[in-house]
């Protein structure tokens, strides 16, 4: 055990015998488009909610930098029964920030929580394969299935919240969605809407105080402006867009004072349909527009490269990709073919599709200020437009894209992308049953036989057999077109200089943000 030492700590690299010193101290400013919308870590399903969320809570696993599961407030755990049975060892070294001890019965009310019908999470799928949750005494739990659940282990990763101050709250209207009390190895200071979330580090966490004394989340809803902050060296950290990462950072200003990652990302870009519209009712319309989308254009003009088209639920990177599903070539011959098979040509010679009298028009929501969606989108509009197709493209702020749009079903088409687990199961995603507001299948897809396939991927334990489930599972959603899957684009997060103690991993960058540091020489922001 190191011995902690005021405004220094000493750890060593194992692997070389070196003796490194770091100092406390300092912050770093990060940059979001849009604000986030809960911090009740069990409702947050946007990328805004989820960052802070995973600075403050923790969950029972999480996985290593070699995306590995590792214990996290489980210090071990046994697997009994061919996985029926999961006991975790929570450590007994844990305190919420109000200095309360972390129990198994924080673990018990947050099961609850997330298995209760007046909770609109849209986690609950993995949760309620769970046969009963028993607290065996205040840091031993045991969870049993009701049948064989092979993402069970990684579902909980989910993040603990505290029985002691929500146990007679209503989560989806408590003060605690701006004002959370975690575990994790932040504190939440404030939240200004609209302007900035701050943290502190947490002198308690069980790991040892992060390094790096605050953490300030700036929202800038544009990129543009957003990198101007960078030129000024008011932002320390921000994911690039492809433009920014090849072109305009390519200078000695930027050399000198950041430092630029690219990784590939684990997700996808996608436009998906309102299953529920009429208009795209029909798989050949679905079929006739990817066709009309020049893939390889977004690719090479929008992302320059620094990305792959997208064929399905899973990128190139999951062991469950089907590397024999290919994407839809850019044909619009083949489009005009099959939309005038669905009945729609233009009887009046106007230039645009219709239909019983309709014309073919929609509109493409999707969040503002993210300058490489909004390109997507003109791109989409420019081709659609050449085989009769009307599209409009409305930016919305975030919040309220998924608040009032999204959650509500209120759209024709949006631009999206989906952050994935490394786990293959994609239920809550895919399947019909979680289409409830503040679910995550919000355009409404439906499949009886993918259902099927979703419930038989989460049975079998075998990788190789849970790979040809999620091989037809990639087949399947990609032939029905519910959406059509724009591309993987590459993480390309750019950071200033002075923070060290960063090293790439197969998980990315900030699997070990809590060992961050800079040197008390170069540390910028010296108040607490």
């Amino acid at each position: 055990m190191l011995r902690k030492i005021p405004l220094i700590a000493v750890f060593f690299l194992l692997t070389t015998g070196t003796v490194l010193a770091a100092d406390y101290g300092d912050a770093i400013i990060s940059a979001s488009l849009g604000d986030a919308s809960t911090l009740v870590p069990i409702l947050a399903s946007d990328s805004a909610s989820q960052e802070i969320c995973g600075l403050v809570f923790n969950g029972l696993v999480r996985y290593d930098k070699n995306l590995n599961l590792e214990g996290d407030l489980a210090e071990s755990w046994e697997i009994k029964e061919n996985g029926l049975v999961i006991i975790f060892h929570l450590r007994k070294n844990v305190r919420w920030h109000d200095g309360q001890p972390l129990t198994a019965s924080d673990v018990e009310f947050t099961y609850q929580k997330l298995i209760d019908p007046n909770v609109k999470t849209p986690y609950s799928g993995d949760f309620e394969r769970v046969k009963s949750l028993e607290i065996l005494d205040d840091h031993t739990i045991k969870v049993t299935y009701k049948e064989p659940f092979s993402p069970g282990l990684a579902s909980w990763g989910m993040w603990v919240i505290p029985k002691h101050i929500l146990e007679n709250q209503d989560l989806g209207n408590t003060k605690f969605s701006r004002n959370p009390v975690g575990t994790g190895p932040y504190k939440f200071k404030e939240w200004k809407t609209g302007e900035k979330i701050v943290l502190v580090s947490n002198p308690d966490y069980y790991e040892g105080r992060p390094f790096i004394n605050r953490y300030i989340y700036r929202i800038i809803p544009d990129q543009a402006t957003t990198f101007l902050e960078l030129q000024t060296q008011g932002v320390d950290e921000v994911g690039l867009t492809p433009l920014q990462f090849a072109r305009q950072t390519d200078t000695p200003f930027f050399k000198k004072y950041y430092r630029k990652y690219k990784y590939p990302s684990f997700g996808y870009t996608y436009l998906g349909f309102n299953m529920k519209d009429p208009l795209f009712s029909d798989s050949r319309v679905r079929l006739a527009l990817d066709y009309a989308i020049d893939k390889d254009e977004i690719i090479k003009g929008v992302l320059l490269g620094l990305g792959r088209v997208s064929t399905g639920p899973f990128p190139p990177e999951s062991w469950a990709y089907n590397k024999e599903v290919k994407p839809a070539s850019y044909d619009p011959k083949k489009a005009k073919e099959l939309l005038k098979d669905a009945g729609w040509e233009d009887h009046d010679g106007d230039g645009l599709l219709d239909k019983d009298g309709k014309k073919f028009k929609f509109t493409i929501l999707t969040n503002m200020g993210n300058d490489t969606r909004q390109t997507c989108a003109e791109i989409i509009q420019r081709r659609l437009k050449e085989i009769g197709i009307e599209v409009d493209i409305r930016p919305i702020e975030w919040a309220t894209l998924l608040s009032q749009f999204i959650d509500k079903r209120k759209f024709e088409a949006v631009i999206m992308g989906w952050g994935l687990s490394r786990d293959p199961d994609c239920f809550d995603i895919w399947h019909s049953s979680k289409q409830r507001p503040g679910e995550f299948n919000f355009i409404g897809y439906e499949n009886k036989e993918v259902d099927a396939l979703l419930e038989a991927g989460r049975r079998e334990f075998d990788q190789d057999k849970r790979r040809e489930i999620y091989n037809k599972i990639h087949q399947m959603i990609f032939d029905d077109h519910p959406c059509i899957f724009l591309f993987v684009p590459d993480a390309l997060p750019i950071i200033h200089a002075r923070f060290k103690g960063i090293v790439p991993a197969p998980e990315g960058i900030g699997y070990n943000f809590i060992k961050w540091n800079v040197p008390k020489g170069e540390q910028k922001y010296t108040r607490w």
